[in-house]
C-alpha cells in the first residue's frame, strides 16, 4: 500500500478520528432536546466518488456540512411516530464498541461474542418472565422476528402431515390457514416470503370496540378446520390502539385444537416490566415462538430484534446450511444454522450494556413513564373540543380524530403537516374503525410530562387554523 494512502494516514491517528466522531455525536445529542423533530431541511450537496480519497477527517468535514443539520431528531422526547425508541447512553456505548470489536455474531468460534449474546438473551428473558424453555436469537427487527417465528411454525405444519418442508417443499399439501384478529402488516409480509401467500392469513373478528380478537369467532374457526393443523397469530400489543389478545384463553383453545402459536409481542412484550400490566401477557410462556423487538422500548440502536421459539430443533431445519466445511454441519449451537443470515453485527451488545446499566427497575421506570406521558396526551384530548379518542389509552400509543369526524377526514393531512413544521412534535397517520385519525407513540426514555405539555400545544396550534 502507498505509504501516502488515506487509510495508513488515517490509522496512525484513530484516537483524533474517534475524538472528532465523538464530539459530532454530543453536538447533536446536547441539542436533542430542542432539535427539531422532523427536520425538513435538505442536504446541501450530492456526492460522486472520489478518484483519490480524501482521508477521514475530510470526510467528516463534508459530511457534517452537507448533512449535519438535516438529521431529523427522531431520536428526541417528542418524536411520536410509529414505535421509535431512543437510543439509552449504555446503549450507544455498546453500539460503538460493536462496530469497534466487528465480530461475527453467527460465527460461535468468537467465543466472546457468543457469551455476550447468551448472556443478554438470559437477561432479556429475565425481564420478560419468559422461561428458558425458550431459545432467543437476535434478527434485524420484529419483520424477521415474525419471519421466523412463522417458519418454524410452517415447518411445524408440514411435520404434522409428515412433510419436512425445509426438504420437500409446499408441494401436495393442502392450505396452511393463519388465523389472526388484527396483525400487524408485516405478517403478511412473512407469510409472502414464507411461499404461503398473503391470502393464507385469515382475518378473525374482534371483539365490539376492539382490536383483540373474539374468541369465540377464534374458536369457531379452529373447528372449522375440522381437526387439520394450523397456526394463530396473537397479538400482544397491537400498534393503533395497544390492546392485547387473551393469550391465556387462546393457550386454553390449544389444548383442544392442533394449532402452532406464535404471538407478536413486537413492543407489548415489554409490558412484562411493569408489574401494572405484565397481566395482559398472561399464557404467553406456553406459546410455540415469540417476537420481540428491541430497537422499540428497549431503546436500543437500530437495528435490533429478538425471536424465541421453543422448537429449536425445527429451526434448524428450515435455516441450516447446505454441508460447508468452514460452517459445520447442521446444530443448535451456531446461528449460522437458526436465522436467514450468515453473517450479521454483535446486536447483543447494545442490549447487554443497557440491560446492565439499568436493570430491571429502569426499565420498569421506562415503561410505566411512558404509559404515563400517553395518560396525560390522552386526558388532554378527552378534554378538549377539538378532539376525540378513538380508543381508550391502554398503554403507550393514544390514537384520536378530530371531535366532528366520522369517517374519512381531509383535515388529517394538513394537521401533521403543520405539526411537522412546527418541530415541536411529530405524530403519524391512522385509521381506527373506519375513521380517519392520528396517533401518538411513547417509547422514548428522553420523554417527559412536560415534553407532553409542549407538543399538546403544538397540537392546539395546529388545529387552530
Amino acid at each position: 500500500m502507498n505509504s501516502s494512502s488515506p487509510l495508513l494516514t488515517d490509522s496512525a491517528c484513530i484516537p483524533e478520528l474517534l475524538q472528532l466522531a465523538c464530539d459530532e455525536a454530543v453536538r447533536y445529542l446536547s441539542d436533542i432536546n430542542e432539535c427539531p423533530v422532523n427536520n425538513l431541511l435538505s442536504p446541501s450537496a450530492s456526492f460522486h466518488l472520489p478518484m483519490h480519497g480524501l482521508g477521514t477527517k475530510q470526510a467528516l468535514e463534508l459530511f457534517t456540512q452537507a448533512y449535519g443539520e438535516t438529521i431529523t431528531g427522531s431520536v428526541g422526547p417528542r418524536y411520536f411516530g410509529f414505535v421509535t425508541g431512543g437510543s439509552t447512553p449504555a446503549a450507544i456505548v455498546g453500539d460503538w464498541l460493536t462496530s469497534v470489536y466487528d465480530q461475527n455474531a453467527c460465527d460461535r468460534s468468537s467465543i466472546a461474542a457468543a457469551k455476550i449474546e447468551a448472556s443478554a438473551i438470559g437477561m432479556l428473558r429475565g425481564l420478560l418472565g419468559l422461561p428458558e424453555t425458550f431459545n432467543g436469537l437476535f434478527v434485524s427487527g420484529a419483520t424477521m422476528s415474525n419471519f421466523v417465528g412463522m417458519a418454524i411454525g410452517r415447518q411445524w405444519w408440514g411435520e404434522q402431515h409428515g412433510i419436512n418442508i425445509a426438504v420437500n417443499g409446499l408441494s401436495n399439501l393442502p392450505k396452511l390457514v393463519v388465523l389472526s384478529g388484527a396483525p400487524h402488516s408485516c405478517i403478511y409480509k412473512g407469510l409472502s416470503m414464507l411461499g404461503l401467500g398473503r391470502e393464507s392469513l385469515q382475518l378473525v373478528p374482534t371483539l365490539p370496540g376492539r382490536e383483540a380478537v373474539d374468541l369465540s369467532a377464534l374458536k369457531q374457526a379452529l373447528q372449522a378446520q375440522a381437526g387439520q393443523p394450523c397456526m394463530v397469530v396473537a397479538n400482544a400489543g397491537v400498534v393503533n390502539t395497544v390492546d392485547f389478545d387473551n393469550i391465556a384463553a387462546i393457550v386454553d383453545l390449544k389444548r383442544k385444537f392442533n394449532f402452532y402459536l406464535h404471538v407478536d409481542a413486537a413492543f407489548g412484550g415489554f409490558a412484562a416490566c411493569s408489574p401494572h400490566y405484565a397481566p395482559l401477557l398472561a399464557g404467553w410462556e406456553d406459546a410455540d415462538s415469540i417476537t420481540v423487538d428491541t430497537h422499540k422500548w428497549l431503546n436500543v440502536p437500530y437495528d435490533s430484534a429478538v425471536q424465541f421459539t421453543k422448537h429449536i430443533n425445527l429451526q434448524v431445519e428450515v435455516f441450516q446450511n447446505a454441508a460447508a466445511a468452514y460452517l459445520g454441519g447442521p446444530n443448535t449451537a451456531d446461528a449460522f444454522h437458526l436465522t436467514p443470515e450468515n453473517s450479521r453485527r454483535l446486536r447483543a451488545l447494545p442490549t447487554w450494556f443497557s440491560l446492565m446499566a439499568y436493570g430491571a427497575d429502569g426499565y420498569r421506570e421506562i415503561v410505566e413513564s411512558s404509559c404515563a406521558c400517553a395518560a396525560r396526551l390522552g386526558q388532554r384530548i378527552a378534554e378538549s373540543a377539538q378532539f376525540k379518542l378513538l380508543a381508550p389509552v391502554r398503554m403507550n400509543v393514544v390514537s384520536f380524530a378530530f371531535k366532528h369526524v366520522d369517517g374519512t377526514d381531509e383535515q388529517v393531512a394538513p394537521f401533521l403537516n403543520r405539526l411537522r413544521d412546527s418541530g415541536k412534535t411529530f405524530l403519524t397517520p391512522t385509521t381506527y374503525q373506519n375513521i380517519r385519525g392520528m396517533r401518538a407513540a411513547f417509547s422514548n426514555w428522553r420523554t417527559t410530562l412536560n415534553d407532553v405539555e409542549i407538543a399538546w400545544q403544538a397540537m392546539l396550534e395546529a388545529a387552530d387554523v
